[in-house]
């Protein structure tokens, strides 16, 4: 049937209202004139209800899946768009693996305006074109108002994985170094900060960044099993995910708080808003903890990345069944990192 009966939408003016969600004429443009246009690619014109893909011989498969619930949508440094993009492919990265595509799910709120929805569609097809993946397959519904915030993002991330690899929260051993790709804290406080309407003397900006050529520097520079864990410490901060490994490979960790890297202008917010670092997101950064005799290598190839300039080696993995993250402060003493207790700042990621 032809299209031509259908007006384009107005995006300028025009709001999300039920009938965007009813799938009918209305969402057929939503998705032609918003999502299609932002995220074309080959296998996404297929245009099925799934999407046929070829997975390279030899090749195991890496899903992930997350959901972005971010307040405010636009903040310094991104949006809701390219976190949904970089916080995804990350998960896979995190494997090991090299991520190949995504999907994506909207739950638009009526009312919301079309113009935010082209500019966050934009946002993730510009996202996902720099890492060099493609948005296969999605979905839109639409909510009453009121019962949502605008929008919501739900996507899963696709990647491979080379046979013999093993990367996970298990594999830590005591000895080992426990490496930071750089400075902790920035987006956090950048969404706080524009969702409190604070105003510092030096702009904090997101670090929000997709991390899988990164990892893959630090995978060639060693031989295969030196790289042991790979985490992003994103929501609950690098504390939490020292603790959620320590929890998997039943050992502790020693930091050293000199060498944690953290920008002063987010180390003086956090300290005019009462908040510790080592428990505020980061959507760009990596931990990781290798083999000792590579740890040189490794942060090497780090400091030799764009996005891991300021890595840097801030600890050990311990012998302790307890499985304490515990820490050497600059004052001299020693304190425990603890699981962070509650939610230190909700709506973050």
């Amino acid at each position: 049937m032809s299209r031509d009966y259908q007006r384009p939408l107005d995006i300028r003016h025009g709001r999300i209202d039920m009938n965007h969600g009813a799938g009918g004429r209305l969402s057929a443009q939503l998705i032609e004139e918003v999502f299609l246009r932002a995220f074309d690619n080959p296998l996404l014109r297929q245009g099925n209800d799934g999407t046929v893909i070829d997975v390279p011989p030899g090749q195991r498969i890496v899903i992930a899946t997350d959901g972005h619930v971010i307040s405010p949508l636009f903040f310094p440094g991104g949006d809701i768009g390219c976190l949904a993009v970089h916080g995804t492919l990350n998960d896979v990265a995190m494997m090991g693996a090299t991520p190949l595509y995504l999907t994506a799910n909207f739950i638009l709120e009526e009312g919301f305006p079309l113009a935010a929805v082209r500019r966050i569609a934009e946002s993730m097809g510009a996202a996902a074109r720099d890492a060099g993946v493609a948005i296969i397959a999605g979905d839109t519904k639409v909510v009453e108002q009121g019962k949502g915030d605008g929008v919501f993002i739900g996507t899963t991330g696709l990647g491979v994985l080379p046979a013999g690899r093993s990367i996970g929260g298990a594999n830590a051993r005591p000895g080992d170094v426990v490496l930071l790709s750089g400075t902790i804290g920035e987006h956090g406080v950048a969404v706080l900060s524009k969702r409190e309407s604070l105003e510092f003397e030096t702009t904090i900006e997101s670090d929000t960044a997709a991390l899988h050529t990164l990892v893959a520097a630090m995978l060639v520079a060693v031989p295969e099993g030196a790289v042991r864990v790979l985490r992003d410490p994103t929501r609950g901060g690098l504390g939490t995910t020292l603790n959620e490994i320590a929890r998997q490979s039943g050992c502790g960790f020693l930091l050293q708080e000199s060498a944690i890297p953290v920008l002063p202008q987010v180390d003086a917010a956090c300290e005019l808003l009462g908040l510790d670092p080592m428990y505020i997101a980061n959507e760009g950064k990596l931990v990781a903890v290798v083999a000792p005799d590579c740890a040189d290598a490794v942060l090497a190839a780090m400091r030799a990345h764009p996005l891991g300039r300021a890595a840097a080696r801030i600890g050990a993995v311990t012998d302790d069944p307890r499985r304490f993250v515990q820490m050497d402060t600059t004052l001299g003493g020693r304190r425990i990192v603890d699981w962070l207790s509650g939610e230190a700042l909700p709506r973050i990621c």
